[in-house]
């Protein structure tokens, strides 16, 4: 699909500057992928530039992206508001939809293959996998984690697939590898699902080492994968016309 006016990828933000440069490089393979489709990236709170300020200089029609794995709270809240805001102070200039979340979709699962593969684990009966997230205070968001940890035990063969949470809510990284060890699996890896380098993947490295096990991917980052799941996502928001619109121009 051509034409689509903007992409916008919007990111949560960090202190961590690991965090911007990674999406900084997933904009760049994104408009690697498709040269005529301008991106444009925009952040909540922690770095430059912001929503408000990005948006203020676009015109047309602009899909903005969450840059989250889950619909969670800020998919539902934060973003969207912000967007509304900013795109009703420019009524008439600038329409803005919001298209859906990076997950679930094989193309993350294929994207936690290649760094596992990196780190010198390929899919095997004997090796268990502790699949870390974020994790999140809404229940429907662990559940969704959940069955992403089984899909991609049951399409890749995985001895064993466990769901950690790095904040929020139980089991953490010690949890998930009692479990894959009490099925009697002795090696075992830690796939960070998570975007970008920063304070929560730091704790999942750290958690891990505690519990012995010295095998951590690293986060998904920018990868070809992602950057391939960005534009399906926006073709799927422009496809479905109208969905979750936040301003129409005048």
């Amino acid at each position: 699909m051509t034409g689509g006016g903007t992409l916008l990828l919007v990111a949560h933000g960090s202190r961590d500057p690991r965090h911007a440069a990674t999406v900084t490089d997933l904009a760049a393979l994104v408009r690697a992928q498709r040269p005529s489709l301008p991106v444009e990236t925009g952040y909540l709170d922690h770095c430059a530039p912001r929503i408000p300020q990005l948006l203020s200089r676009l015109r047309g029609e602009v899909v903005a992206l969450p840059l989250l794995l889950n619909h969670a709270f800020h998919a539902r809240s934060d973003i969207p508001a912000v967007l509304a805001e900013a795109a009703a102070s420019r009524r008439g200039s600038v329409t803005v939809r919001q298209g859906a979340v990076l997950g679930p979709s094989p193309l993350l699962l294929e994207a936690l293959d290649r760094r596992l593969a990196e780190a010198g684990v390929r899919p095997s009966a004997g090796t268990g996998i502790v699949l870390a997230s974020a994790g999140s205070s809404d229940p429907a968001a662990n559940a969704v984690t959940l069955e992403v940890a089984a899909a991609w035990q049951r399409l890749r063969g995985w001895g064993g697939v466990e769901v950690a949470h790095a904040s929020a809510a139980p089991p953490r990284v010690a949890d998930a590898v009692a479990a894959l060890r009490a099925r009697g699996l002795e090696r075992v890896a830690v796939a960070p699902y998570l975007l970008a380098p920063g304070l929560l993947p730091d704790r999942i490295a750290a958690q891990a080492a505690t519990a012995g096990v010295d095998i951590v991917a690293a986060p998904l980052g920018a990868t070809p994968e992602l950057a391939r799941l960005l534009l399906r996502r926006h073709d799927e928001a422009l496809r479905d016309g109208g969905r979750l619109p936040l301003a129409a121009s005048a």
